[in-house]
């Protein structure tokens, strides 16, 4: 039988009063924030304490809730938005951004802002040399999804496929990619018809076999940029 827990936010204040009671600020973050919560959701609370001297992340399970810290010192915030940026997955600005104010001593707000203009800035673009490699890149995990009579094989270079398609549109189209669940929200806030398209073709190919839905979306994502690229593609040379 499943324990019955405190709300939210309640457990969530309770865990920063406890745990960090002298820091400056912290934020709820997450499903639970977003009103996507499900039975196994935990509780993303971001911390901003003048007294710790690094950061650090930490899992504990408090209140019968699942709890992630990411405990952070005044300053150390923004290595890690540059970070996020560089890498075009904003993990961090988009929690503080989106996060429900727990505790505040008046920094909140610099620091939200901080997150909310990186947010809207969007990654930076790919240099001609990394849009070449990854239009390469995309060509040949293609190139093995055709070739392949393997089912298995095909299962496990479609997940390749999944991943590099997403990359790929997104990030030619200005847009933060995502991972595992962040990969059908990333796409579905570019373009919610382009993620259901592509939601069905891999749904498709999983259930049937069929690789044709696969195919044809990873050639409209390389056909404004040249289409699929294997002859002349150098590396170092």
């Amino acid at each position: 039988m499943r324990l019955k827990r405190m709300k939210a936010i309640f457990a969530a204040k309770r865990f920063v009063d406890e745990y960090f009671p002298h820091c400056q600020a912290a934020v709820l973050a997450g499903s639970v924030v977003r009103g996507e919560e499900t039975p196994t959701s935990d509780l993303d609370i971001v911390v901003f304490d003048d007294l710790l001297t690094e950061a650090y992340r930490e899992s504990r399970i408090e209140y019968n809730w699942p709890i992630e810290v990411f405990a952070h010192t005044l300053t150390s915030y923004k290595t890690y938005f540059r970070s996020d940026a560089e890498r075009a997955r904003p993990s961090l600005p988009r929690m503080v951004a989106e996060g429900i104010v727990l505790k505040d001593s008046g920094i909140l707000a610099t620091i939200k802002n901080e997150a909310a203009e990186l947010l809207n800035e969007g990654p930076l673009p790919w240099s001609e040399q990394t849009l070449m490699m990854k239009r390469y890149m995309l060509t040949d995990a293609l190139g093995d999804f055709l070739g392949t009579q393997n089912e298995a094989e095909a299962l496990f270079i479609a997940n390749t496929l999944a991943e590099s398609i997403h990359e790929f549109v997104l990030r030619t189209n200005g847009h933060w990619i995502g991972a595992s669940k962040w990969i059908v929200r990333a796409l579905k806030q570019y373009d919610e018809d382009f993620a259901d398209r592509f939601v069905a073709a891999f749904d498709a190919f999983y259930k049937t076999g069929d690789r044709e839905g696969i195919i044809t979306i990873t050639d409209e994502v390389l056909a404004p940029y040249g289409g699929r690229l294997f002859d002349g593609y150098s590396l170092g040379k």
